[in-house]
C-alpha cells in the first residue's frame, strides 16, 4: 500500500486509501462516478445520517460509524464517519473534528506495520477497531461523573444535581443505543466475512463492544440508584424541616390560644362575675371541637394506634412455634427410623 498516490495507482495493482474532509457536493459526485459509488449511499452522507449501519452493495461495502466524545460533562457530541470499501480501495469521509488521518498514521507507524503489506480490508477493519477502542474514553468520563454525582448526593442534594443526573441518564441511553448498532456491524462482518484472513483484526472488537454495553447497562442501574437516593435524601430533609416547623407550632399554639382568649372583645377576665354566659359557651364549643377531632383521629388510627389481637408480631411468634414443633416431630421420627434400622 502506498502512503501517497492517486486513483491511477489502482490500475498498477496498489491498494489506495482516500480520506476526504467535508468534501463539497460536486467533488464527491465526481469521485463517486470514478469509483462507481452507490447513489443511495452518497445520499445517506449528504443527509448527514448518524445512524450506525452497514450495507453490502454491488461492488463495495458502505458503513456508517460514529465518533463520540464529551464536549463537557453534560454534552455528548457525535460525528458521522462514512466508509466505502472496494476491492482495492477504501474511502473515508468525515468532518474536521474527526482525526482519521492521525489514527491511520499511528496504525502504520506504531500498532501494526504489517497493514501496508496486507489487503485493503485490513485497514478497514483496523479503523473500525480504533473507533470502538475510542469509546472506552466515554465510559471513563461516564464513570467519573457517576461517582461525583453519587458523592454530592450524599453531602447535600440540590436541584442542579437532579438535573445533571437526568442528563447523565439520557447519555447512557444514547450510548447504549449506538453501541448496540456498532456491535451489529461488527457481528455482521465477523460472521459474513469469516473466510477473509484480515477479519482477525476485528474479531476481538466484538468482545470489546459487548463489554462496553455491559458497562453502560451497569452504569445505568447505578444512575437509577443515585436518583432514588437523591429522592430519599430530599424526603428526609423535608421530614426534618416539617419536624422543626411542627415543634415551633406546638410551642406557639397554646400561647396563641391564650392570647386569643384574652383578646376577646367584651371579656374582662380580671372580673369573672361580669363575664357573660356567651364566653363560657364559646369555651365549651372549643373544648368539644378539640375532643371530637381527637376521637376522630384515634378512630382513623392516625394517633394512639393500638396493636390488634393476632397482630403481625403474634403471627410471627405462632409461625416460629409451629416450625419448632414440626422440626421436633421430624427429629423424633428420624430417631425411630434409625433405631428400627
Amino acid at each position: 500500500m502506498k502512503t501517497d498516490g492517486s486513483l491511477d495507482d489502482l490500475e498498477n495493482g496498489y491498494n489506495v486509501w482516500i480520506d476526504l474532509v467535508d468534501p463539497d457536493h460536486e467533488e464527491l459526485l465526481a469521485l463517486g462516478r470514478k469509483l462507481n459509488l452507490d447513489a443511495d449511499a452518497l445520499e445517506t452522507y449528504f443527509n448527514k445520517s448518524k445512524k450506525p449501519e452497514i450495507r453490502v452493495l454491488e461492488n463495495h461495502t458502505f458503513t456508517v460509524m460514529l465518533d463520540m466524545k464529551n464536549k463537557d460533562p453534560k454534552t455528548l457530541e457525535t460525528e458521522g464517519i462514512y466508509l466505502f470499501l472496494g476491492k482495492h480501495w477504501l474511502l473515508t469521509i468525515h468532518t474536521p473534528e474527526v482525526k482519521i488521518k492521525e489514527v491511520v498514521e499511528r496504525l502504520f507507524k506504531v500498532k501494526n506495520k504489517k497493514i501496508k503489506e496486507a489487503q485493503i480490508d485490513a485497514l478497514y477493519y483496523n479503523v473500525l477497531a480504533e473507533i470502538v477502542t475510542k469509546y472506552e474514553q466515554l465510559l471513563t468520563a461516564l464513570e467519573l461523573s457517576v461517582n461525583e454525582y453519587q458523592r454530592r448526593s450524599f453531602v447535600r442534594p440540590s436541584p442542579e444535581i437532579f438535573d445533571s443526573i437526568d442528563i447523565l441518564s439520557r447519555q447512557t441511553i444514547i450510548l447504549r443505543r449506538h453501541f448496540w448498532r456498532a456491535r451489529n456491524i461488527i457481528n455482521f462482518l465477523v460472521h459474513n466475512e469469516h473466510d477473509k484472513e484480515e477479519v482477525k483484526y476485528i474479531e476481538m472488537v466484538y468482545d470489546d463492544i459487548s463489554q462496553l454495553i455491559d458497562f453502560v447497562e451497569s452504569y445505568e442501574g447505578t444512575i437509577n440508584s443515585i436518583r432514588e437516593l437523591y429522592v430519599a435524601k430530599v424526603s428526609l430533609q423535608i421530614n426534618d424541616t416539617m419536624r422543626v416547623l411542627t415543634i415551633f407550632t406546638v410551642i406557639l399554639l397554646p400561647l396563641t390560644l391564650i392570647a386569643g382568649i384574652y383578646g376577646m372583645n367584651g371579656v374582662d377576665l380580671s372580673n369573672l362575675e361580669l363575664v357573660s354566659t356567651g364566653f363560657f359557651i364559646v369555651i365549651m364549643i372549643m373544648v368539644s371541637t378539640a375532643i371530637g377531632l381527637l376521637l376522630f383521629f384515634i378512630k382513623k388510627q392516625w394517633i394512639l394506634v393500638r396493636p390488634r389481637a393476632g397482630s403481625e408480631t403474634d403471627n410471627l411468634k405462632k409461625t416460629a412455634e409451629q416450625n419448632n414443633h414440626t422440626k421436633n416431630k421430624n427429629i423424633n421420627a428420624s430417631s425411630r427410623v434409625w433405631k428400627n434400622g
